[in-house]
């Protein structure tokens, strides 16, 4: 019944011209009475709570779904393009799920944003990242709500169907270089990805190295890396 009364809420929002809806008419679609609804979520704003929850439920599990290819980058732009596409297709939850209304941001927001680093992090250990993981998951995630929450509620202003291809690429452009001959072809960014990936490597790989040694070889790579971006 829960699940039955988040779907009906779910699709009455996507239908409501002003965004909102009434607790009697997700009743009514399911055939129940008010005293059920206020059961099971308190009130309208327990019943939009739990419809956040069951956006990102959804959500994440299309992340953790996604099996790691052997190319992180096209990991990178397909989590990108499911970004999208989820919030498409759960229009008005999405708008919940992102609203900047939270009084605090949900932990599930922070899975999202981990399972992007973990991205990051192989593309740092592949030569391909260019900055620091953490600040190169807040430029994306940042882009990839921004489009997504245009498309999903200014769709008249934004008609363009390559739209978030180019905005995924300008990113992308920003935080990765083009291939690894790049990354080892010298210039000012060189030292910056070879810091960069050498940090991931440790963080992920038995070395021999003591734990003091390795966090101050972490250290110092980090140092480095930020100095030099």
């Amino acid at each position: 019944m829960r699940t039955r009364m988040l779907e009906a809420a779910e699709e009455l929002l996507n239908a409501s011209p002003d965004r909102d809806i009434a607790t009697r008419a997700v009743c009514e679609a399911v055939g129940v009475g008010a005293p059920v609804l206020y059961r099971l979520f308190g009130d309208k704003n327990g019943l939009l709570s739990a419809l956040v929850d069951y956006g990102f439920d959804r959500y994440l599990a299309t992340k953790r779904a996604a099996e790691p290819s052997e190319d992180p980058v096209t990991d990178l732009r397909n989590g990108w393009d499911t970004h999208v596409e989820f919030a498409k297709s759960h229009p008005a939850v999405y708008r919940l799920m992102f609203s900047p209304s939270f009084a605090t941001v949900p932990s599930a927001a922070q899975e999202a944003m981990r399972l992007l680093r973990e991205t990051l992090d192989r593309c740092a250990a592949a030569g391909r990242l260019r900055i620091g993981s953490g600040t190169a998951a807040q430029m994306i995630m940042s882009a990839n709500i921004g489009v997504a929450l245009n498309l999903v509620t200014q769709p008249e202003n934004y008609p363009d169907p390559d739209l978030s291809r180019r905005v995924r690429d300008a990113v992308h452009a920003a935080v990765l270089v083009p291939d690894r001959a790049t990354a080892h072809a010298g210039g000012d960014g060189s030292l910056v990805v070879a810091a960069l990936q050498l940090a991931a490597i440790l963080r992920d790989h038995e070395t021999g190295l003591g734990e003091p040694e390795t966090a101050l070889l972490l250290h110092w790579l980090d140092t480095l890396a930020s100095v030099r971006a």
